[in-house]
């Protein structure tokens, strides 16, 4: 392969267009075109396809690219680390992948024995659906992946479940919305705005499933596959919403929200899905060994 043509396509994929990537590379666009001609005869199949004024990328185009994005972000770390005074120790990549249901102040608890380690560690995060992460840690191009779901089985990839612990769930809401919540807890969340995740979760699941068993029926205002953004609605009083109770001190003085009640039997769990039945990189073993041992230490059961 021809490295010179694979900088020319990645540019142009970055850059959106050939006339932008030529005044980048200060080449004609003739030239940058011929290359990408080249390498597409090399693979034998187009890299992109024009789409009105536009080109977009094929889905041979798409998988090029993200090999070509790690084959020259990679290139660009070495120049810097090659730049560093002698002795300084290269830090070791932790490709994490981190499934959209967790909640974000769960993933940052979890990331932070890496981040604050004496041992250098660089982080590169990719928040997406679990599957297409799954899809990722297959090929490698990921170490772990954080999922509040084991490794599905109906899903042809072959991985470890680590088990990082589990939480009971809390409910909360703004001091504003207090007043139209009324009664003993759970009964006092009937008729009450709620703020639930995406039923396609693990927890989206076990909410119906536990509404269903205590015989609720709230006002469900929202569905949100984004944890972030619900826990923002329920920060600005559109409903109640959840939270791990491992994190109870830190959501209420971070969304300025009062604990409804605490769910016993709803239970929100937690894991680390590898290739490596066992937890081989430094990294993930940090991360597990610093849940297991404190953040879900008195939860984990």
């Amino acid at each position: 392969m021809n490295y010179k043509h694979l900088q020319y396509f990645w540019t142009v994929a970055r850059m959106g267009g050939v006339v932008k990537a030529s005044e980048h590379l200060h080449v004609t666009p003739q030239t940058i075109s011929g290359q990408i001609q080249l390498l597409e005869d090399h693979f034998g199949r187009p890299l992109f396809q024009k789409k009105g004024r536009k080109l977009e990328l094929t889905e041979t185009g798409q998988l090029a690219f993200s090999y070509a994005q790690d084959i020259f972000n990679l290139g660009a770390e070495l120049d810097q680390v090659v730049r560093q005074p002698r002795g300084v120790a290269r830090p070791i990549e932790l490709r994490v992948g981190l499934a959209d249901a967790v909640p974000k102040l769960v993933a940052c608890r979890l990331l932070e024995p890496v981040l604050h380690s004496t041992q250098r560690f660089k982080v590169v995060c990719r928040e997406w659906k679990l599957d297409s992460l799954l899809a990722e840690l297959a090929v490698h191009r990921l170490d772990l992946v954080l999922s509040d779901t084991p490794l599905p089985p109906t899903l042809s990839v072959q991985g470890f479940n680590h088990r990082l612990g589990g939480s009971t769930v809390g409910f909360y809401a703004t001091p504003a919305l207090l007043p139209k919540i009324k009664g003993g807890f759970p009964a006092c969340l009937d008729d009450v705005p709620l703020l639930i995740p995406g039923t396609e979760s693990a927890l989206g699941v076990k909410l119906l499933q536990w509404l269903g068993k205590h015989k609720l029926k709230p006002q469900v205002v929202g569905e949100f596959d984004d944890g972030a953004l619900l826990q923002a609605l329920g920060q600005h009083g559109h409903g109640v919403f959840m939270a791990p109770m491992v994190l109870d001190e830190e959501v209420r003085r971070q969304y300025g929200v009062h604990l409804v009640g605490e769910a016993q039997d709803l239970i929100e769990e937690f894991y680390v899905i590898t290739v490596d039945r066992r937890l081989t990189h430094p990294g993930v073993a940090a991360i597990a060994q610093a849940a297991r041992e404190g953040l879900f230490a008195a939860w984990s059961r």
